[in-house]
């Protein structure tokens, strides 16, 4: 839990947040305690058979049960970027001289603008934990990782960019942050 201390009166997140800095996948704090974890692949079980979600479930349970460290299930929303994608399906469209593939080429442009305006974001799972010691850090993430597989879910450690948008989750309510440039007119 984070706390403000009385003496601090600042206005700065970054005076009151313990994070000193985000270097090999981890988040490292100013007492030198490390947070880091493992970033879970989504997969959809309920489109398995009975027996193979009951078994997903069942190997779940016994992998929770089996993590004897304090460790945090953390979900967290990032922001889906289909810009690059979109300049692609418009120079396609701008190429094309089929008046029915353009009108396919339109309803997906269409599609992607309606995903732009709304917002749409994936959704991460990742375990996190704090250890101080980088050898013990990296047995918990293989174990995590391996553990994980038996369950038939595939996780990695997590990267530099998936612990700031955590961190961006977290310190702005789930909204990111944008910087644009301010331009002033002159009148």
């Amino acid at each position: 839990m984070l706390v403000m201390s009385a003496k601090t009166k600042s206005r700065y997140t970054e005076d009151w947040v313990p994070v000193k800095g985000i270097n090999g996948g981890t988040i490292i704090l100013s007492n030198q305690e490390k947070v880091t974890g493992v970033k879970i692949a989504p997969r959809n079980i309920f489109i398995l058979d009975y027996e193979s979600q009951q078994s997903v479930l069942i190997n779940l349970r016994n992998f929770y049960n089996q993590i004897d460290f304090e460790f945090w299930l953390v979900v967290a929303d990032r922001p889906v970027d289909i810009s690059v994608y979109m300049s692609q399906l418009h120079l396609l469209y701008n190429q094309e001289t089929s008046p029915a593939i353009r009108k396919l080429i339109a309803e997906d442009i269409n599609k992607g603008t309606s995903f732009i305006n709304n917002n749409v974001v994936d959704t991460e799972y990742y375990i996190l934990f704090k250890e101080k010691d980088v050898d013990k850090m990296q047995k918990k993430i293989r174990m995590l990782i391996n553990s994980l597989a038996s369950c038939g879910l595939s996780a990695q450690q997590t990267s530099n960019e998936d612990l700031r948008v955590i961190l961006d989750n977290f310190l702005n309510g789930g909204s990111t942050t944008e910087f644009r440039t301010v331009v002033a007119q002159n009148g």
